[in-house]
């Protein structure tokens, strides 16, 4: 008796994306296209297809622009060849630029042979250009034309398209991109498709890279992003991580070929593999030297009570704790008190405000909050202070002001020292606010959220005067 083993499929929808509301898709036209050559497509072609081919009620396209990156060999440029086989059958002028001769011939040649199965004659219903570098197919029926090209300076200069496609992504370059934009400036509903994967450390390209960041952060217009990557690095035999970031498992991807690939390189397999985006050469938005000018070599004199911050960690592992006190000279000294697990519970930190002389306590975080406020009042102690979204983005700015201002001091705890030296900007909302994430894994941004929670605590308490008694 034989018996069947249920097939596991990969995570069909991206571990990460922003998509612009639409009011209709023009994916199911490309679809039942594409379903006369034969063919299907998988969930995740059909639900990626439906965020960039998304219009708006004038019928203009809701991206400009869309990018989406996916570890290799899952069949990313698929849902390319049905947006230019819609785009042949609407009569549209396309571009398909790639990295590589090779990519770009064989893309050439898969779209030539999904027309072919479709029942479409080579030289009746369109003709084509075979020639590598010249690739060139026009479908007869509605006059539109493709062009195949590799990326040059150049390339593209003085010729007019509909829709441009930029392949192998991660290698697109500044002078490219200047060379190509362009080129869909004239047409009444432009698009341009990013397609990739993550940068290595031996790519070239920063203009995927640089809109990835844009789009995340809520700082490109009309602009869309979708991809499916780890967020740190992963040991190569995590299979879960396969299934996460692999769409295509369980249909043309299996477990077998991924084991064959495996090698000593983990990053390159954390990238290629897991979409895991590196940051190589980052810099952070808080330098050494501004923070270093910052330090006590001695301990100022202190005025007045205590004021605590205290973050839960975004992803419900740690809980951090600081103080912030003002300063004889009118500067804010700040301190971190620890940062643990959050398995470790929360005694220690009810046992710190029973013995501190505490002005007042600020808890963010919604992993943890709620519990710490309710353990508080129980053991006695006043009731946090649980900031609203706006108020963190204050708490954010006020920080930023602090360092560049030299309006707070430290006394250079060395987690601390490596957590603020290494971070970098993310959007909080959609009105210009800010707040800080960090540049490597293994160093737990939670730390100097709890401190400048305490700074802001401190800066927007006034300082109580004391009352002087007249006869």
């Amino acid at each position: 008796m034989v018996t069947k083993t249920k097939i596991r499929f990969g995570n069909q929808n991206p571990t990460q994306s922003v998509t612009l509301h639409y009011t209709d898709s023009l994916a199911q036209e490309a679809i039942e296209l594409y379903w006369k050559s034969g063919r299907d497509c998988y969930p995740w072609q059909v639900n990626l297809l439906e965020s960039i081919m998304g219009i708006r009620e004038d019928g203009l396209w809701v991206h400009q622009k869309f990018g989406y990156a996916i570890p290799r060999r899952n069949g990313k440029t698929e849902d390319v060849y049905l947006l230019e086989l819609w785009g042949l059958h609407k009569g549209l002028k396309i571009l398909h630029t790639a990295h590589l001769i090779s990519t770009s011939h064989s893309s050439f040649e898969k779209l030539k042979k999904i027309l072919e199965d479709m029942g479409y004659v080579n030289g009746e219903d369109f003709t084509s250009n075979k020639a590598k570098g010249q690739e060139r197919i026009e479908f007869k029926a509605t006059g539109a034309v493709i062009q195949f090209r590799t990326r040059t300076s150049g390339g593209g200069l003085g010729e007019g398209f509909d829709l441009l496609i930029i392949d192998e992504a991660q290698e697109y370059t500044t002078e490219q991109e200047s060379a190509l934009k362009y080129t869909v400036t004239d047409s009444k509903n432009p698009i341009t498709i990013m397609c990739g994967t993550p940068p290595t450390m031996v790519s070239k390209g920063t203009v995927f890279q640089s809109f990835r960041d844009k789009v995340l952060a809520g700082k490109s217009e009309y602009s869309g992003w979708a991809e499916w990557a780890v967020e740190g690095i992963h040991d190569i035999n995590d299979v879960e991580a396969w299934y996460l970031t692999n769409p295509s498992m369980g249909y043309h991807l299996n477990e077998r070929k991924i084991k064959a690939e495996l090698g000593e390189d983990e990053l390159d397999h954390n990238i290629q593999r897991l979409g895991y985006w590196p940051t190589f050469n980052q810099k952070s938005v808080i330098s050494k030297k501004e923070w270093s000018e910052l330090k006590v070599n001695t301990m100022p004199r202190l005025k007045g009570k205590l004021f605590v911050g205290i973050k839960f960690g975004q992803n419900g592992v740690n809980v951090a704790m600081a103080i912030a006190v003002r300063t004889a000279d009118s500067r804010i000294f700040i301190e971190n008190i620890d940062c643990v697990s959050v398995r470790s519970g929360t005694h220690w930190i009810i046992n710190f405000l029973q013995s501190a002389d505490v002005e007042k306590v600020v808890v963010d975080g919604a992993s943890g909050q709620e519990l710490l406020a309710n353990e508080m009042t129980e053991s006695g102690l006043k009731k946090p202070i649980l900031p609203a979204v706006k108020e963190v983005i204050t708490a954010n700015s006020l920080w930023e002001q602090a360092i560049v201002q030299q309006t707070l001091c430290h006394n250079d705890q060395p987690s601390l020292t490596e957590v603020v030296t290494n971070c970098d900007k993310r959007n909080i909302g959609s009105n210009g606010g800010f707040g800080y994430k960090s540049l490597y894994d293994d160093r737990d941004i939670s730390l100097m959220d709890s401190a400048l929670l305490a700074h802001w605590l401190c800066y927007t308490t006034k300082p109580r005067k004391k009352q002087r008694i007249s006869y």
